[in-house]
């Protein structure tokens, strides 16, 4: 497992609730039944001479919804992948029109085997409202357990997601997790209804720690 201070933001990016694409904030939805997708997203911390590139299929199984998390963080040469399995259920709300909903989404993570480390993984509830037509805001509270150290701590955060129109959302999101604030703006921009494009720039911790991410999601019939 790549060690050293570059890790704790990434990993902060790679641990993220990634249901709702690379954004940290998760909102409650789930997918309709018999549906399927996949997140892809690249994500480049310059100033720390890391990447990350993060696949992330998933499928709506019963009532819940079931993936698969594939990171792989490279850093001055090395190379670090993490895999683990991720279990979403909207336990409030799941009807299209609710104002409300609300969710709980459990991730588990490993590196691979020769790589050593402990597993680690996250525990979310996220909280979604319809404020208005054009406005919803997304509220998470939870707990992530880092992969290679095992350190614990409490994470929380808050979005808001404006839709311009039926093609353009904009997204700003405050949210805290392993001591660290991040504070992340970006723009989803949807090519078809199944096919979306996510890019975001984000700002990490005291230090300022600058985050570039894009993305494409992806949902089909099983």
């Amino acid at each position: 497992m790549i060690r050293g201070p570059w890790m704790l933001p990434v990993w902060l990016a790679a641990a993220s609730a990634q249901a709702g694409g690379h954004f940290d904030v998760d909102d409650a939805g789930t997918l309709d039944p018999g549906q399927c997708q996949y997140e892809a997203w690249g994500q480049r911390v310059r100033q720390l001479q890391t990447t990350l590139w993060h696949l992330g299929p998933a499928c709506r199984v019963g009532p819940v919804e079931l993936g698969l998390n594939l990171d792989r963080i490279s850093v001055a040469g090395e190379h670090s992948l993490v895999l683990g399995p991720q279990l979403k259920w909207t336990f409030m709300g799941r009807q299209p029109e609710a104002r409300w909903s609300a969710a709980l989404s459990a991730t588990v993570s490993a590196a691979r085997p020769r790589q050593g480390g402990r597993t680690g993984g996250q525990f979310v509830v996220p909280v979604s409202w319809r404020a208005t037509d054009s406005l919803t805001v997304h509220g998470n509270l939870g707990a992530d357990w880092a992969v290679g150290t095992g350190l614990r701590s409490g994470r929380g955060g808050l979005a808001g997601e404006w839709a311009l129109d039926g093609t353009v959302s904009l997204i700003a999101e405050r949210n805290r997790a392993f001591g660290l604030w991040t504070s992340r703006i970006g723009a989803r921009l949807s090519i078809t209804p199944l096919i979306s494009i996510d890019i975001s720039a984000a700002r990490t911790g005291p230090a300022g720690i600058r985050t570039l991410t894009v993305g494409l999601n992806h949902e089909f019939s099983r």
